[in-house]
């Protein structure tokens, strides 16, 4: 049996093409082709922290600069990048690529500029991917977008490929999208009135985040319904196209401040609602059943997501971690308040980093709503995800750890009312983190993973070191490892006798 340290070996790195978002009217348009690497150069030195969400200064150097620093990426101009793949016959596959489509609709090159339609920006990455395969002899390469960058590589995966009859895993190997508006771009006022101007009127092509032409661009010719998208269409789902399965390969970056975001003096913001990171809404900003995370970031500006190390330590280990890490809340059996409405907050940090990689909470609009399992059965609550990379462990611990922060909440309501007569102001019911160490074994098919409640932990988290004693493995699927861990016993009354965490490693990559 081949062991989990083989299989988190590290693999060949793939080129990666960075595609922008949406840059607006032609002076928009003008303004973005004058960056020689459309934004995937920014970096920031502001970040909000702590229960009041004050700004301290932290620097992030930018995606770009950074992919070069960790993980090696070259960044390979002469001239242009068209300029430099036209005139070498090889490229090395560890090259960063930024698809500049917005150039042939800019004004400023002179002659005659093109109108940008997001089929054709599809059909030009493709031939750039294509010529980088070409060059470079790697089998796919990775794509990463912002925003409207995502739905372009979506029309390519869902639509371009299949009409062309390739099958989209033989050129794309994974998809990291930063705030993409994968259901479209919604308001929270109007009534649907300013969408259905915006969708009929078309301006500065802004109809790309409505529904018609969202499934214009999403659908194969082949399963094109002539009288338009059907009555349960979704646009945030990816369907299976050739063996390209979205839940394996795609991560859908969501963000939840909204406040930050101040296009149009925000405007913009307002008219989107809290549950958006300004510009997209949380519900829309993802593909079901695919790898996700939420961070406290905005669509752009000083606390963007592009620019931000939450974004970037979610897309490096996405794309390069060896170990994938997930924790579930399972056998829940909440109280029998018809009166109670309870909710889950989480953060999940990893050892070595500055930030919260993942971070749902109710002053973010975005707790986890947890349902009652009934009595035969208790229920499942996904909590978070990572990913982890061995070749970061410290030295001296050889563990991979992470940590997840976990609040349980309960709301009184009153005749449709919340009632906040006996409420006290964010005070969980239930508070505790749960440290985690992943070791993997050279002479095991699993690692080795242990876990403790920090409420258990004496002295400081930094200090601890768990035991030789592991938590037994409870899946029978050879090379991954499952298990429990029982809840503190002040749980019990809030969430039943056999509520537990369900912790599961897989190999990655």
């Amino acid at each position: 049996m081949q062991i989990l340290e083989d299989r988190m070996a590290p693999t060949p790195k793939l080129p990666i093409v960075y595609v922008r978002g949406y840059a607006g009217d032609t002076a928009g348009i003008d303004k973005v082709v004058t960056d020689p690497f459309y934004g995937f150069n920014q970096g920031s030195t502001h970040v909000r922290i702590g229960p009041d969400d004050a700004p301290c200064f932290y620097e992030f150097e930018s995606p770009l600069l950074r992919l070069h620093l960790d993980e090696g990426y070259r960044i390979l101009v002469d001239g242009g990048q068209e300029l430099y793949l036209a005139g070498h016959d090889s490229i090395p596959p560890d090259s960063v690529w930024i698809h500049r489509f917005y150039d042939a609709s800019a004004t400023t090159w002179g002659g005659h500029p093109r109108a940008f339609r997001l089929e054709t920006a599809a059909e030009d990455l493709l031939r750039l991917i294509d010529m980088i395969r070409a060059k470079s002899g790697a089998e796919r390469v990775h794509l990463v977008a912002h925003s409207m960058g995502g739905l372009v590589c979506r029309c390519l995966i869902q639509k371009i490929l299949p009409d062309l009859g390739r099958d989209p895993a033989d050129c794309v190997g994974r998809l990291f999208t930063y705030g993409t508006p994968h259901g479209g771009i919604a308001f929270d006022v109007g009534f649907g009135v300013l969408e259905r101007l915006r969708d009929v009127t078309g301006i500065d092509g802004a109809d790309i985040f409505g529904r018609e032409r969202m499934y214009e661009y999403l659908t194969p010719k082949a399963r094109t319904d002539p009288d338009g998208p059907p009555p349960r269409w979704d646009a945030r789902a990816m369907p299976d196209e050739g063996t390209f399965h979205a839940p394996d390969r795609v991560f859908c970056l969501i963000g939840t401040d909204p406040t930050d975001y101040d296009v149009a003096y925000g405007l913009s913001a307002a008219t989107v609602g809290p549950r958006s990171d300004g510009l997209v809404q949380i519900g829309n900003a993802y593909v079901p059943d695919t790898h996700q995370a939420y961070v406290h970031r905005s669509h752009s500006g000083r606390y963007g997501l592009v620019n931000s190390e939450e974004g970037y330590q979610n897309m490096r280990r996405f794309l390069f971690g060896d170990c994938r890490a997930e924790a579930a809340l399972v056998g829940v059996r909440l109280p029998q308040r018809p009166d109670t409405v309870w909710q889950a907050e989480v953060r999940l940090s990893v050892r070595g980093l500055q930030i919260v990689t993942h971070e749902r909470t109710s002053a973010h609009w975005c707790p986890l709503q947890l349902p009652d399992g009934g009595p035969d059965d208790g229920a499942t609550v996904p909590l978070a995800e990572t990913f982890l990379c061995s070749s970061l462990r410290p030295d001296d611990t050889g563990t991979m750890r992470y940590a997840l922060h976990l609040r349980i909440l309960s709301l009184r309501r009153r005749d449709g009312l919340l009632s906040f007569a006996d409420h006290l102001e964010q005070t969980a019911d239930f508070d505790d983190i749960l440290v985690i160490d992943v070791r993997p074994d050279p002479a095991a098919p699993i690692p080795a993973v242990s876990a403790c409640w920090n409420s258990a932990i004496t002295g400081p988290i930094s200090a601890y070191r768990p035991d030789s004693h592991a938590l037994r493995d409870d899946d029978l699927v050879p090379g991954s490892w499952a298990g429990h861990v029982p809840l503190p016993a002040t749980a019990a009354p809030i969430l039943g006798e056999d509520a537990r965490i369900r912790l599961t490693v897989t190999p990655w990559g």
